[in-house]
């Protein structure tokens, strides 16, 4: 390039230096806007008051279960969906019975910071979201753990013959879900969360209740079989994070424990954070 090139160019370089910003900045976006996630404050509490909506399309059920694994080893981050999601086989998995197995506490602790990670998803509506009001009114898709997915079984199955069962997913017959966040001796705690009464969503305007349910997202496709790698693919990775000791966690300071027992609800959120760190590092890799 010529001086007299680069003079001219000098001439749009603010510009041109503002367009590249702006496409760096787009490129390294990790962020799924159609997820929604209650926003906390300093304190770590939150609320917010949410809709889980029907099965969309012509889909059977109203969430998806899926599992995933998220741990460091002396080779990089194993960053990956886990097939056992869908009845597949899981190299992960495999070696993790094997270190659970052998008896020894050490290996055990080993296996459960690299067991299976496992949410929920579904499609909700946003009634109330006092941080956030701009989200007020506007679906999206809603990733939760265990503990929340308990409180939905415990609306459809009540325990006590004086409490009416609901389907937390119907449009007609459902509930508002008050989502509290709370910390509760130095954990995220969402035990204080309930389903509202029983109340038809738009006061069962059909009108509105169908437009919403044809902007609702595919669950499905969290499930698909491009959502997971073959299986001597993940071998691969496996290998080349823990290398030939399956035992070697010399780099294995980032993970977080989740194990496939029942979890608590400081679990769900650390997993929610982990895995929202975790998208962020493969999508910069």
């Amino acid at each position: 390039m010529s001086f007299a090139d680069f003079k001219k160019r000098s001439q749009n370089s603010i510009a041109d230096l503002q367009k590249k910003i702006e496409s760096s900045e787009s490129k390294e976006s990790y962020k799924d806007d159609r997820f929604w996630r209650p926003e906390l404050d300093k304190s770590s509490n939150g609320y917010a008051v949410i809709r889980f909506l029907p099965a969309f399309g012509d889909e059977d059920l109203p969430f998806v279960k899926t599992y995933s694994h998220a741990f460091q080893g002396p080779g990089g981050w194993y960053i990956e969906n886990c097939p056992t999601t869908t009845g597949g086989k899981c190299p992960v998995c495999e070696a993790n019975n094997k270190l659970w197995n052998s008896g020894l506490e050490s290996d055990k602790d080993i296996a459960r910071t690299r067991k299976r990670k496992m949410q929920y998803i579904s499609n909700i509506l946003v009634v109330s979201d006092p941080t956030n009001p701009q989200n007020e009114g506007k679906n999206f898709l809603f990733k939760y753990g265990k503990k929340i997915f308990d409180k939905i079984n415990e609306a459809m199955s009540p325990e006590f013959e004086d409490e009416e069962a609901i389907n937390p997913f119907d449009f007609w017959k459902g509930a508002d879900f008050k989502l509290k966040v709370r910390k509760v001796a130095g954990y995220i705690n969402y035990d204080k969360s309930e389903f509202d009464a029983q109340s038809a969503l738009f006061g069962g305007d059909d009108e509105k209740l169908e437009s919403l349910w044809k902007k609702e997202y595919s669950l499905i496709a969290f499930v698909e079989a491009d959502q997971f790698k073959s299986y001597e693919d993940l071998s691969t990775k496996f290998t080349g994070v823990i290398g030939n000791d399956l035992r070697d966690t010399s780099s294995n300071n980032q993970t977080v424990e989740t194990v496939d027992e029942p979890v608590s609800a400081r679990e769900d959120v650390e997993e929610d954070n982990a895995l929202d760190y975790f998208e962020r590092l493969a999508n910069e890799s």
